[in-house]
């Protein structure tokens, strides 16, 4: 496991971008798009279709995306994570604190995109906030649940896999800056 100051091993090419729900994904992937000049595919957009259901193309979706000689993009979906793995070369763990970094972003995003009523994949909006109580699979309910799922998962890759955990907002900092600026150059 490669800490935020270590070099890559080769330039990355193709980059999933692990971590619970709310963590920062999205944002990090598509940083690492602008600095490796690769493209970033948001992975929730090929999964949910209108009223928040699966589209039925997804896993084909996710072949396609992968066949690619360059990507970046989210490491979810139980499904997808294998197709994902197989041909990832690095694969960065957002495992940033919890309790003071991600609770609270994945509460002011949910909060932000509800009460904007901002469009998310295939114009789906956030649920209501009663939700929260009433949908056990409530994104802030999943990330709280889920939020030691990550070390089990990421513990079974395969051990030739590039894996750089990234702990703190400013080792994410240090590495957009350092080893992957460094490695793309």
């Amino acid at each position: 496991m490669l800490r935020a100051t270590d070099p890559l091993p080769a330039r990355p090419r193709r980059v999933a971008i692990a971590g619970v729900s709310g963590v920062g994904k999205t944002t990090l992937a598509r940083r690492i798009a602008g600095v490796a000049d690769i493209p970033h595919t948001e992975i929730d957009a090929l999964f949910h279709g209108a009223d928040w259901t699966p589209r039925p193309p997804f896993l084909d979706d996710v072949r396609a995306l992968v066949a690619g000689d360059t990507w970046v993009t989210e490491w979810q979906y139980s499904e997808a994570r294998p197709l994902l793995t197989a041909r990832a070369d690095l694969l960065v763990w957002l495992d940033l604190p919890f309790w003071w970094v991600t609770l609270p972003r994945v509460v002011s995003r949910t909060l932000r995109r509800r009460l904007r009523a901002e469009p998310l994949w295939n114009g789906n909006l956030e649920p209501p906030l009663r939700t929260f109580f009433t949908d056990p699979e409530h994104i802030v309910r999943w990330s709280i649940a889920t939020r030691h799922a990550y070390r089990e998962r990421i513990a079974a890759l395969r051990p030739d896999l590039a894996v750089v955990r990234l702990r703190t907002r400013g080792e994410v900092e240090r590495w957009l800056a350092g080893p992957m600026r460094t490695a793309v150059s």
